[in-house]
Order: structure tokens, then C-alpha cells, then sequence
């Protein structure tokens, strides 16, 4: 894990490595300092001249100022490679996201995956921050401390090596019993995270439905929740602070009444009182980073549960790939479905398609009609290779799907999905999402041809008008069209219409219809829809029922064959209607 996390660091590898060293540099000098300012107390207890206090003076305030240097440029590399890290890190996972097929997304919720990008994340930067800085300097400095209290007080000084074993029983005992509290937050970040985004997606179904109170009561108890582990881990944690006061305190106190029984035995011949001095800073900095080990391990053992989570990210692979040599052309829009079965998971106990068989000649219109849950979208999916068969194969202009380059699939198979996203911009970047290099000339042809012309003109910006954070300020119609109309931009060999029309008029979609079949005859059309008028002309429709091909044929065939299709046309129609009546 941690060496999967550490390729993150790439060009931020020099600020780590200088870190390192402004850290060993300030460590080595603050651990002297105590030491030339017991010389310096002695030197004034012995009666020293004025001019050798002044020199030693100044030795000090330049090594306290070397030492504030390194520790300021410490401070400055470490933010600088902490921060990188961290935008790497981000771009990886999110780089990776973008490698995943649809089962792999299915796996992580989209709440689960923003945590981990953002709240993850935050949380090994900062454990990165505190390895390259606080867990080099602690240790070191600790060393240090031990060796000159040794120097400075000889025996006196095992008084450290004594109580360090049970400060770090103490801190470490304290540390390892708030990790569950802290462990069990993050899942609980990813059901908060999942409350917010519902509720923002949904904001108009909770105000239509005055769901407000229980929205709020919902998000209020997922907040609550995360309050109660953090106060419970923060409250085991606070110990932390009573046990370092308790052991400073003792330290400080058996220094002094030792050391100063020593001083007046010995009449300061085997120690004296700027030793003693030396020797509370020694203690007061051994047990002080002791306190930062023990909160680096803290941090560490609270981040190692991000990091399990981000390498769950990075580790997952695609299940979708290219073949060893891709085909790199697609000859003609013609789809085959072979004998095609197909589940979701490999656990699942039912496929959500079977034993489907077809073939759609290139440049027809072909429509598909069914109950709710017939897998209407699931069969439409298997085409651009969304998702792999589970059995059988599906066929583009004769070639199995799987053995094509998956760009150049894609890029000949436009389709239009159920729920229509428009990103935020304008509404030429939006459109130019189906070729980057349209001219405006093909983008008004494109919103021409999806009906979607006539209301962009009628905006003051025109293609320039802002689009909101989910097509917010245009009605569901008319995100639908412009959905269309980029589609329409790639020049596709098949384009797929998921029930893109649901939003609009029966005219409308008509007029969408008629200009398909006048201005791209060439393009094999499949529209998934719930009226019949959507797919009455179509060349061929096809019915689902419960993940199976129940009939294939014209408007006319069904009518007379197809009791499913019939029944569907019947309640659509007033026919259906006085029959009810």
C-alpha cells in the first residue's frame, strides 16, 4: 500500500529529500543550544568577563537563528511536497475512475468515491506532512536529547531512560484505544456524504413532498453519529496530555531535588547549576517528542484506514480491456446479438438478459419497447461495450465487440442516456463534448436536426448561454434535445436514444424523428421509449419482456402477433381508454 502511495510523490521528491535535511539541520543545532547555554550560566556563576558572555551570546542568537531558518525552509518543502503529493494523489484516483467499465463503478457508491478524494485524502496528506517532518524530527531530537542529558548529567540522567518506557506504554495505550472510534468515521462520512449529495439532487422532490423536517432530521442523525465516535476518540485522546504533565512534572522534580543535592554535596564539583539547567531542557524536549510520536502514531493508525480505502481505488481494474491488437475501424453500423446472456454480478442468481438473438442492418431505425424492468436499457448497453456479455457475443459491423480498440467503439456508437447530464459552461462546450472541433455551422445543424435550435436562439447569449451545474436552468425538454444534439455531433454509425424523448411533445418528437431518418439515413438508430408513437415507423421493433426477446417486427405484425405490444398500444390509445371505461 504504502508503496503504491509513494509513486504519488514523483517531481515533489526534492522538497521530501530537503525536508529532510533543514529538519536534521534544525534538530542538530536545538540540541545543542542547551548545552553552550549551560556553559554560558556556569561561565557567569564563575564570574566570567562581559566580553565572553557576549561572544557566547551571540554564538546562541546565531545558531537560533540558523535554527529558525531550517525550520521555516522545513516548513516551506514539507507544505510544498505534502500539497503535491496530495494533487497527485487526487489525479491518480480520479484517473483511475475514469479507466473503470460500469461494473466497476457499480461497486463503489459516487458518495463513497467523493469521500475518498476528498476527506481520504486530506487525511495521508497530512500523515505524508507529519512522516517527512514531525516523525524525522521527534526521534532524532529525542536521540539527541538523551545523548547530551548523558553528556551534561551523567547519571542523573537515567531518570529519562527510566520513565520513557512507561510514558510511551501510557501514550501508546491511549492512542490504540481511540483507532476504533476513528476507524468507524469514515464509513460513516461516506452515508453523510451520500445524505448531502440525495438531497441536493433532489432538492425539488423534498420541497415538492415538504420533506424538509425529515431531510434535515436524516442528515441531522448521520452528523450526530460522526460527533459521537470523534468525542469519544477526542475524549481518549485528551489523556494524552494529563499523562505528559504528570511524567514532566515528576522529571522536573527528581531532577532538581537529585541535582541539587549533588550540587551542594559536591560543591559543584561533579555537577553544578547550569548542568542542571541543561538538564530540564533535555527532559522537557525528550518528553515532548515523545508527545509527537505518540500523536504521529494517532494520526497514522487514523489515516491507515484512508489509506486502505484510496489503494482500493487504485488497485481496482478495469473489467474492461483492450485485446492484444485492437481492431482500430468500424465498418459498418450493423449489430448482432448472438445467443447473448447477460447478469450484472457474477453472484447474481438470475441474468437480466437471455438467449437474446438479433440482427439490426446498418442504417435502420429500430425501436424497443417493454414493461418497466424488461432490460430495455440493459440490451442497448452491450453495444458500446458498457458492459461485457456473460455469455454469447455482441457484433458491430460483424466484429465482436470485444476484439475493437474500446475508444474507437465508443466513438462510433453515440448514445443518449435516460438521465440527461449537462455539465457546467456553456451551451457550445456542452455540445462540443460530441466533437471538440465542431464548428458553429455543425452545431446549429446538430440543434437543428434535434429540435433544439429554435429555444438556444431564442436565449440573449445563444450558444454562449451559461449552463448551471446540471442543466438546473433548462427544462427537462430541453435538456433532452441538446443532449440529442451532441450526440448528433460525433457522427456516429449507431446512435442509441434511451428514452431521450420522454420530455418532449409527441410533435416534437415526431419532427426529431422525420429529421433523423432525412438527414443521417446512414446511422443505425435504436429508441428505447414508452409510447408507441415514439417507435410506430420504426423498421424494426422489438418487445422486451422480463430480460428476453418476446416478439421482432413491424408496427403491423405486432399489432396482429404480439399480445404484449398489443396491450401497450391499447392503454396509449383512446381505444384503450373507452375499452377501460
Amino acid at each position: 500500500m504504502f508503496k503504491k502511495l509513494l509513486s504519488c510523490v514523483r517531481e515533489y521528491k526534492l522538497p521530501t529529500f530537503l525536508t529532510l535535511i533543514f529538519i536534521t539541520g534544525e534538530v542538530i543545532i536545538e540540541a545543542l543550544i542547551p548545552f553552550i547555554t549551560a556553559d554560558l550560566v556556569n561561565k557567569v556563576q564563575e564570574g566570567a568577563e562581559l566580553s565572553g558572555v557576549i561572544r557566547t551570546g551571540a554564538i546562541l542568537l546565531i545558531m537560533a537563528v540558523i535554527s529558525l531558518s531550517c525550520g521555516g525552509l522545513a516548513g516551506f518543502t514539507c507544505a510544498k511536497a505534502s500539497a503535491g503529493f496530495a494533487k497527485n494523489l487526487r489525479k491518480d484516483i480520479f484517473r483511475r475512475i475514469q479507466t473503470y467499465s460500469f461494473e466497476n463503478i457499480d461497486r463503489f457508491s459516487s458518495s463513497s468515491l467523493v469521500t475518498r478524494m476528498t476527506t481520504d485524502v486530506a487525511n495521508v496528506q497530512m500523515a505524508y506532512m507529519m512522516l517527512i517532518r514531525i516523525a524525522v524530527r521527534a526521534p532524532l531530537l529525542l536521540i539527541f536529547s538523551i545523548v547530551m542529558a548523558y553528556v551534561m548529567g551523567g547519571a542523573l540522567a537515567t531518570s529519562f531512560v527510566i520513565i520513557i518506557p512507561f510514558l510511551v506504554f501510557g501514550l501508546f495505550s491511549v492512542a490504540r484505544k481511540a483507532m476504533p472510534a476513528f476507524k468507524r468515521v469514515f464509513k460513516k462520512y461516506d452515508r453523510l456524504n451520500e445524505s448531502i449529495e440525495e438531497n441536493v439532487r433532489g432538492m425539488r422532490v423534498v420541497k415538492g413532498f415538504s420533506r424538509e423536517e425529515y431531510e434535515k432530521a436524516k442528515f441531522g442523525a448521520a452528523a450526530e453519529d460522526i460527533r459521537g465516535d470523534f468525542t469519544r476518540a477526542e475524549r481518549i485522546v485528551a489523556l494524552n496530555t494529563p499523562l505528559m504533565q504528570i511524567c514532566v512534572y515528576f522529571n522536573m522534580l527528581f531532577v532538581l531535588y537529585v541535582g541539587s543535592k549533588l550540587i551542594i554535596t559536591s560543591g559543584g564539583s561533579v555537577l553544578n547549576v547550569g548542568d542542571i539547567t541543561a538538564m530540564l531542557t533535555y527532559g522537557m524536549q525528550i518528553l515532548m517528542q515523545l508527545m509527537m510520536l505518540s500523536t504521529i502514531y494517532v494520526m497514522l493508525t487514523m489515516s491507515s484506514e484512508s489509506i486502505k480505502r484510496i489503494v482500493e481505488v487504485l488497485d481496482e481494474e478495469s473489467t474492461l480491456s483492450n485485446p492484444k491488437n485492437p481492431i482500430t475501424t468500424v465498418s459498418s453500423g450493423s449489430i448482432d446479438f448472438c445467443q447473448v446472456s447477460f447478469k450484472y454480478s457474477e453472484n447474481a442468481e438470475k441474468y437480466a438478459l437471455a438467449n437474446v438473438n438479433l440482427h439490426i442492418d446498418s442504417g435502420m431505425t429500430v425501436g424497443i419497447l417493454g414493461t418497466t424492468g424488461s432490460s430495455k436499457s440493459t440490451i442497448v448497453q452491450l453495444i458500446p461495450r458498457l458492459y461485457d456479455v456473460s455469455l454469447g457475443a455482441v457484433k458491430v459491423g460483424g466484429v465482436d465487440v470485444r476484439e475493437y480498440d474500446l475508444d474507437t467503439l465508443r466513438s462510433e456508437v453515440a448514445m443518449v442516456l435516460q438521465k440527461n447530464l449537462l455539465f457546467s459552461g456553456t451551451i457550445r462546450d456542452n455540445l462540443k463534448w460530441g466533437n471538440p472541433d465542431a464548428t458553429d455551422e455543425e452545431i446549429i445543424e446538430a440543434c437543428r436536426l434535434s429540435q433544439a435550435y429554435e429555444f438556444v436562439s431564442s436565449f440573449p447569449d445563444g450558444l454562449d448561454t451559461v449552463i448551471e451545474q446540471g442543466g438546473a436552468n433548462v427544462s427537462g425538454g430541453q435538456k433532452q434535445r441538446l443532449c440529442i444534439a451532441r450526440a448528433l455531433l460525433k457522427k456516429p454509425k449507431i446512435l442509441i436514444l434511451d428514452d431521450s424523448t420522454s420530455a418532449v411533445d409527441t410533435k416534437t418528437d415526431m419532427l426529431i424523428r422525420r429529421g433523423f431518418k432525412q438527414f443521417i439515413p446512414q446511422t443505425t438508430k435504436i429508441i428505447i421509449a414508452q409510447r408507441v408513437a415514439s417507435v410506430q415507423d420504426a423498421d424494426m421493433i422489438i418487445v422486451m419482456n422480463n430480460g428476453e426477446v418476446a416478439a421482432v417486427g413491424k408496427h403491423e405484425e405486432l399489432m396482429k402477433n404480439c399480445d404484449i405490444y398489443r396491450e401497450i398500444y391499447d392503454q396509449q390509445t383512446n381505444g384503450g381508454a373507452a375499452n377501460e371505461d
